[in-house]
């Protein structure tokens, strides 16, 4: 009876030694691997809508700021609106706006959907949660698939504390709109109160000024002013077209600001 004993004990301990190996190496590989961005004939304009008093936004704002990194030599487009709701709740974020709140409102009733933060809507058609790395990489490969409905042209030159902006547009209508978005592209924010108190955030594509055109030409010039702090190194420029009964986003595009002589 001993050899079978023996035998048995043998087993156990192979299949034992064999199923912590399987755990082992389960475990020794990454957890999640991060989509690369193919290249496309299209563009992704992605408007995250966040706020330093909400605690489940910095997940979000990091993460479209690695996208940004990753995506420099692409045309996707990041602007990152903070929204003014969440200032009653003990923080006032100093780059909050109410115009950002009405605009995520305005989303609301294009897509029916619910306001929260974080959210991202993408190309105003679609929108996801704003730390859900996956749809949000998904919505970026569609956008980059599919050719955009216009096309917009800008030249931009800083004027003192002003922008002025030369426009040229096809595929448009009346019933679109051009908006010029003056972006911060990064910051770092103390917090003192609120759901974030005590910790420091770090912002990444802040829109500080937006700036709409009513469009009764296809091409033109507007004025845009300048938040103060605004330089070309550490401040862009986004242009987008927008239909004005969708929501629809038909096209993006970034422009270098040319400084004038009194600049």
């Amino acid at each position: 009876m001993k050899p079978i004993k023996f035998l048995a004990i043998a087993v156990i301990l192979i299949a034992m030694i064999s199923a912590i190996s399987a755990f082992a190496g389960y475990h020794s590989n990454p957890v999640k691997v991060s989509k690369p961005i193919a290249n496309g004939k299209g563009f992704a304009l992605l408007e995250l809508f966040t706020s330093e008093g909400c605690s489940s936004c910095p997940p979000a704002d990091e993460l479209l700021a690695r996208i940004q990194k990753e995506t420099t030599d692409k045309p996707v487009y990041i602007l990152a609106y903070h929204v003014d709701y969440w200032n009653r709740l003990g923080w006032k974020d100093v780059f909050s706006n109410h115009d950002f709140t009405n605009r995520q409102i305005a989303y609301n009733r294009f897509l029916n959907v619910s306001i929260y933060t974080p959210q991202v809507v993408i190309n105003g058609k679609a929108e996801c949660v704003g730390s859900d790395e996956s749809a949000l990489r998904d919505a970026i490969a569609q956008g980059l698939a599919s050719a955009p409905a216009a096309n917009v042209t800008l030249q931009a030159q800083q004027q003192g504390d002003k922008l002025a902006v030369n426009y040229k547009l096809t595929g448009t209508s009346a019933s679109n709109q051009l908006l010029i978005a003056v972006v911060q592209k990064q910051a770092i924010s103390k917090i003192g109160a609120g759901e974030n108190s005590g910790r420091t955030l770090t912002h990444a594509q802040i829109v500080r000024e937006l700036h709409t055109v009513a469009l009764t030409s296809d091409h033109g010039t507007t004025t845009v002013k300048l938040p103060q702090g605004f330089n070309t190194q550490a401040w862009e420029i986004v242009g987008f077209i927008q239909s004005t009964s969708t929501g629809e986003v038909l096209t993006a595009t970034r422009v270098e600001v040319v400084k004038g002589e009194n600049s």
